[in-house]
């Protein structure tokens, strides 16, 4: 009788492992996560999105280490509050340094790696920013990303301003 109950049990256990299992989030594939994290780049750069709160609420996790091409760390809390300040009058900003960009810059990703390790993506890419007066300015990104409650987040994100070309001497 014993052997009977503990064989139920066992085949109990197992069917509601599978139905938990079932539920969670899987990692994607390899191939996934290079599409996915590409595309997240690619629409966290896009025009009228990057300058909005909720682009950067999706695209950044909560534990986000940010250094920016002036060795500025910056945290998610930092970027929310950066959005905060744009609201404000320009005389009551007080920290440039962390504001978002003007709305007239446009953004592209050019070199686009992914590697992706498991529920870990790191990514590579030449970012180009375009004023609206035509100047560019690029910069050479890494970023690590974490796959978390079934969607992909940077959790690092280090950007590094490529010199302009140097102008020939006369």
């Amino acid at each position: 009788m014993s052997r009977r109950v503990f064989c139920i049990a066992l085949f109990a256990s197992f069917v509601l492992s599978q139905q938990v299992m079932g539920h969670m989030p899987r990692t994607p594939s390899p191939e996934q996560t290079r599409v996915e994290v590409a595309e997240l780049l690619k629409d966290f750069l896009a025009p009228g999105k990057n300058d909005k709160l909720e682009t950067h609420e999706r695209f950044w996790a909560e534990d986000l280490v940010y250094t920016t091409s002036g060795g500025i760390v910056k945290t998610k809390t930092d970027i929310r509050k950066s959005f905060a300040e744009s609201a404000l009058p320009a005389a009551s900003k007080t920290n440039p340094a962390i504001s978002p960009p003007p709305a007239t810059t446009t953004y592209s990703a050019e070199d686009v790696l992914v590697r992706p390790y498991g529920e870990i993506a790191a990514l590579t890419f030449r970012l180009v920013a375009k004023e609206a007066s035509g100047e560019m300015t690029t910069y050479r990104n890494s970023a690590t990303f974490i796959y978390r409650d079934g969607k992909w987040q940077a959790i690092t994100w280090q950007a590094t301003k490529v010199p302009a070309p140097e102008k020939p001497k006369q």
